[in-house]
């Protein structure tokens, strides 16, 4: 895996510069998430069992979940491994706030 850059380009905004690979990894799951939620409204608009759209939305939300482990596990291996290489220990703080959010 390409060593990632993490940007302070301020005091408030941050980028990471990401590989194509993990860029294309990323928008295919939004696009998929972005179809399922589609199809979930096709679903309301055609009065589908409500089950049936449970079902759906069931689905929807664990591929917004494997979306999330994905860009945590870049971020991991990236940006976190990088700040922590550099002694900047306030990454670990983040990242305790972000999986606290994440487990909600």
């Amino acid at each position: 895996m390409a060593v990632k850059k993490c940007i302070e380009e301020s005091c408030c905004k941050k980028k990471t510069l990401r590989t194509e690979e993990e860029k294309k990894n990323l928008i295919n799951r939004l696009k998929r998430l972005e179809g399922q939620i589609r199809a979930i409204e096709k679903m309301i608009d055609e009065d589908s069992y409500c089950n049936d759209i449970l079902q759906q939305s069931m689905a929807a939300g664990s591929a917004l979940d494997g979306f999330n482990q994905t860009l945590l596990e870049y971020h991991l291996k990236g940006c976190v491994t990088e700040k922590i290489k550099n002694d900047d220990s306030e990454i670990i703080d983040e990242l305790l706030k972000t999986v606290r959010k994440l487990m909600k």
